[in-house]
């Protein structure tokens, strides 16, 4: 090659490497929401995800389904109304670094409570407990009784979060009441996708004014969770259906304090979690990557408060 040939090569070169586009690594991805159980345990389990879902729901099975979608961590959100299946989450989450967490199952109003809670609080995988409208618990009954919002103190003042669990208007009320009266606790509220559209008229214009209310709150999240629609029964995948709902949460609570959640394997979302990745992050690439990061990770970070097990998950960086 000439001397001129080669120059004319290196300038092209350059010119190649300073027009190509920057290749961005892919968003890491914690999914704040799935349940472990083993229905085949000698005692069973009092939850196995639905019909739908015929096997145990164990660590290894999930990572085999969600490491091929950049999900590179998860947390567990109690499935379990039994007490001492907080012991067996964390036994089987331990053999598995992609488990970064376990949101468990104490009731604050109980005696025992402050007991459990010290025990369990040791465990770095242990990080806050589930209570809304589940195994007969209720938020609402309880806000008026003082042992219950001790034992929420309690909570708050361990560090740890409270996942609420299956919002209704009523719920969502007291969530709001329950912020004034404990200031400064984290609460991550989840499924909310899947109950502003059956709410119509004057009950819908009352949950938006309260979620609004609690957008102000500085320490709660929403789990942008059970988004995934059933049409004609199948689960649809038409970006259109699903904007109106993520453009309310992502106008009212910013891109700091939405987290994602995929539900497995919860009823339809046993064998959709393609589809669940796939429909929000086509809506949080429209937001740009540094929302996009905030949604898939850095938010459950600041929500949750989760240690890194394994090469892969992310971190802030110091400073």
């Amino acid at each position: 090659m000439s001397d001129s040939s080669r120059r004319a090569f290196l300038t092209s070169a350059a010119a190649l490497t300073l027009t190509a586009p920057a290749q961005t690594s892919p968003i890491p991805i914690v999914d704040c929401h799935i349940h472990l159980f083993d229905q085949t345990r000698p005692q069973g389990a009092p939850y196995s995800g639905g019909d739908r879902n015929t096997e145990p729901a164990l660590p290894a099975r999930y990572r085999r389904l969600a490491a091929p979608l950049g999900i590179v961590a998860a947390i567990e959100i109690e499935a379990s109304p039994w007490v001492e299946d907080n012991l067996w989450v964390l036994e089987v989450e331990e053999k598995e670094p992609m488990m970064v967490g376990t949101v468990g199952n104490l009731q604050p109003e109980k005696p025992e409570f402050k007991e459990y809670l010290d025990r369990y609080r040791r465990n770095k995988l242990f990080l806050g407990i589930r209570y809304g409208n589940l195994w007969g618990y209720s938020l609402v009954r309880q806000l008026d009784n003082p042992a219950f919002i001790e034992g929420i103190e309690l909570l708050q003042q361990a560090g740890l979060t409270m996942d609420t669990a299956n919002p209704q208007p009523d719920l969502i009320e007291a969530i709001l009441r329950l912020t004034d009266k404990v200031p400064g606790l984290r609460i991550v509220m989840d499924h909310l996708p899947s109950l502003l559209p059956r709410l119509q008229g004057a009950a819908r214009a009352a949950v938006e004014a309260n979620l609004r209310e609690l957008a102000r709150r500085p320490t709660v999240y929403i789990k942008v969770s059970q988004v995934m629609r059933i049409l004609d029964g199948k689960p649809s995948a038409d970006p259109a259906l699903y904007k109106p709902v993520l453009d309310f949460f992502f106008d009212t609570f910013g891109e700091d304090k939405l987290v994602f959640g995929s539900d497995w394997p919860n009823a339809w979302a046993v064998d959709n979690l393609p589809l669940i990745v796939k429909i929000v992050r086509d809506y949080f690439d429209t937001k740009g990557r540094a929302a996009a990061e905030k949604y898939f990770w850095k938010n459950s970070l600041a929500a949750y408060r989760w240690k890194k097990r394994a090469d892969g998950q992310p971190q802030l960086s110091a400073g």
